[in-house]
Order: C-alpha cells, then structure tokens, then sequence
C-alpha cells in the first residue's frame, strides 16, 4: 500500500514539496479532444502536478506527451457508476497499464455498498488491484461518498484496505456532490496511516485544498489545480 509522505502546503507552482505535489490534474470531460487533452499535459508539467488523470481512451496521449516531465498518467475504470461487471473492470484496467497508466482509479459496486455487501466489494476490487498491480501500477478505489452513509463508507473503505487498494477516493464528481473534510477523516480514520485518501469532487480553491490535506487527504482531484496553486478561485469542472 502506498504511504506518501504530506509535503507542505502553500502556493508556490515550481519544485517539491508543494501544492502541486499533491494534485492529479484531471480531464475527464467525455468531449474532451486531443487539443484539451495535450493543453492539460503541458499544464501538468508546466506546475509539476503528481499526475494527469483522463478517460482510458487518452491514456497513450498523455503518457507521450508526459515523457521525461516526472508527471504521472492515470487513468480510470469502470467510470463513472462503477455498474460494470469485475471482468470488464479487469479488462479495462489491463489495458490501461498496457498502455502506460501508472495509476488507475476505479469506481466501485455502489450497489454493493449501500446494501451491505462487503464480500462483493472485497471480489471487485481484488480483481481490479492483482491486475493493475501485475504491472506495477497503484490502485485508487472511488467510493462515491454523496451516494452512501457513513457506515457506508466506511465498509467500502475497510473493503478497500482488504483487498489491497493503494488509495481510497471520495468521488467522481460526475454523481453529485463531492469531497469534504468531514469525509476525508472519515475515510482517514477508516484506512488508517497507510492508505492514501484521495479528495476529489469540487475542490476549486487552496483553502479547499487545505482543508481536504488537513483532514487526512494525500491526494487531490481537481480540474482547477492551476487556480489552487496560485491561490485563485477555479470554476471549472471535470
């Protein structure tokens, strides 16, 4: 399991240990085109962001356009309901690798955790994670916090931890709502020190940022990671 260190936080755009540091840019608009795609690769290694995150179709454009930048591809499976059967989700977290994802976040069962199931859950997401880490990749898993209860959340994390996922990740940002920092803790205290908890879903700002950091995120998902570096306010979404 990955456990990243917490760089400090403020908004300097250039070298280590910043902002910047903790942020997938992310495009996963379904009309997005090549220009987009490439335009938020350059940003990606203009403001040295962890990685860009796209839809699986993209994943060879971005990891060409990404070489020798330090700046990681990710990419997702089973976007954006995670109703897709675990085969599919294998499959499509195969070829992600193949393709040169370093990282690859899946959405989970939905179904499964609002009806208490973590058996199902712990079967879907070890089938995606042997597969995404046969290759040497790292596995975030979505657990969609606006569509579940806490007690839900919680199962998916603990299903999560089980069956070897790098990361747990609040949301899409595709099925309402998104991260807070109430979650974030939540799903901190759930996973323990290890894990990395990934925030994502309308965080625009770096007091956003902050404030999902300080609960316990190691990660942040944002479409506006430019406006967060240098202290603005983002509007735009995924």
């Amino acid at each position: 399991m990955s456990n990243e260190a917490t760089p400090s936080v403020h908004t300097s755009a250039t070298g280590s240990g910043t902002i910047a540091s903790f942020i997938d840019h992310t495009l996963l608009k379904p009309e997005a085109g090549e220009a987009d795609v490439l335009k938020v690769c350059a940003e990606a290694a203009e403001y040295h962001f962890k990685s860009v995150c796209v839809n699986p179709i993209w994943v060879k454009t971005v990891k060409t356009a990404l070489k020798g930048s330090g700046v990681l591809t990710c990419s997702v499976v089973g976007f954006p309901l995670g109703a897709t059967p675990t085969d599919v989700k294998v499959f499509e977290a195969r070829g992600a690798v193949l393709d040169g994802a370093d990282e690859v976040d899946m959405v989970i069962n939905i179904a499964a955790a609002r009806a208490g199931d973590k058996g199902a859950l712990v079967e879907d997401i070890t089938a995606v994670a042997e597969a995404v880490h046969a290759s040497g990749a790292i596995l975030k898993v979505i657990i969609e916090t606006a569509l579940l209860e806490d007690g839900q959340k919680v199962l998916a994390c603990e299903a999560a931890v089980e069956a070897g996922a790098d990361f747990v990740k609040t949301s899409t940002g595709f099925n309402g709502g998104g991260a807070t920092a109430a979650d974030v803790a939540l799903m901190r205290k759930t996973v323990g020190p290890g894990p990395g908890v990934k925030a994502s879903g309308g965080v625009r700002s770096l007091e956003d940022a902050q404030a999902m950091i300080a609960a316990g995120a190691t990660r942040i998902g944002a479409s506006s990671g430019i406006a967060i570096v240098k202290g603005e306010q983002g509007s735009s979404s995924y």
